[in-house]
């Protein structure tokens, strides 16, 4: 008797699943259209209060950091653009305590296919684009405003920053949320990490002290998603510890923090033993 023919599958349909899940969440979205214009008009708000903050600022000091105003919007719209695009991406993973609690994330180990990639595309927050929509005309304007030289590398930079600042955000993100497996509760401990860490981003480096500089500089490395190439793209020499060449060291930044995330994801799915309900 002869076999079957093998029936062979585009490459593409893995992602068919996934695709069809963040199609539904999509459409949920937009089915209230008051209640879906409301949250897109609140973050939106969101990101121009937080752009207010960095006006103010630099309009009490002209230089803070060695930035003026000019720097500043290019490093407010870098580590804003990223953080928020991360955060449409990954940021419903805040989320995850209240599926360990309530004993939901159960019901994601049943179906075949990769804990970490079912949770990252279960839902996708369109209303966060409107906080993207302000931090990236505040980085066109400081592209603008800014005397950069123009040129394959700068355009290079610029790209590998952007593309790094968003995957190393969502690191950070997955690192959050492999550490509920432990802390349950404890969103707040790891929201510091997470929003601190797009706060932290915002800001000069140079005038962190040392332990800060450390500490945003390479343990929780937010210093690369705006920071150093902000300084590097201005010709600026940067603090010690902090030198502007090192921008060009993001995917490695990148890559420590997804290790750490991997890791700490790891460590947590195996130590969860169910939601106990």
């Amino acid at each position: 008797m002869a076999e079957p023919p093998l029936v062979t599958t585009p490459a593409g349909t893995w992602f068919t699943p996934y695709a069809a899940v963040l199609r539904s969440r999509m459409r949920a979205q937009r089915a209230y259209r008051l209640s879906f214009a409301s949250e897109v008009f609140s973050a939106f708000l969101i990101g121009l209060v937080e752009f207010a903050e960095v006006w103010v600022i630099f309009h009490t000091v002209e230089v803070l950091g060695g930035l003026d105003l000019n720097g500043a919007l290019l490093l407010f719209g870098l580590s804003n653009t990223t953080f928020a695009l991360a955060q449409v991406l990954v940021g419903h993973l805040d989320s995850l305590p209240t599926l360990i609690r309530l004993g939901t994330l159960d019901a994601f180990h049943l179906r075949p296919q990769p804990l970490l990639l079912q949770l990252i595309t279960s839902d996708i927050s369109l209303r966060r684009f409107a906080r993207a929509a302000v931090a990236v005309v505040v980085l066109g304007l400081g592209l603008i405003r800014n005397d950069i030289d123009w040129g394959p590398d700068t355009f290079a930079l610029l790209s590998l920053t952007l593309v790094g600042g968003i995957l190393l955000f969502s690191g950070i993100f997955v690192c959050a949320a492999g550490l509920q497996f432990f802390l349950i509760d404890g969103a707040e401990l790891t929201n510091s990490f997470t929003y601190g860490g797009s706060f932290a981003a915002m800001q000069p480096a140079s005038v962190f002290p040392v332990p800060l500089k450390l500490l945003f500089g390479f343990a929780i490395p937010v210093a690369f998603t705006a920071y150093l190439p902000t300084i590097a793209l201005l010709r600026l020499p940067g603090p010690p510890l902090l030198p502007s060449w090192l921008a060009w060291l993001t995917p490695v930044a990148t890559l420590w923090v997804w290790l750490l995330a991997l890791g700490l994801w790891r460590i947590g799915t195996r130590h969860y033993q169910g939601g106990g309900g």
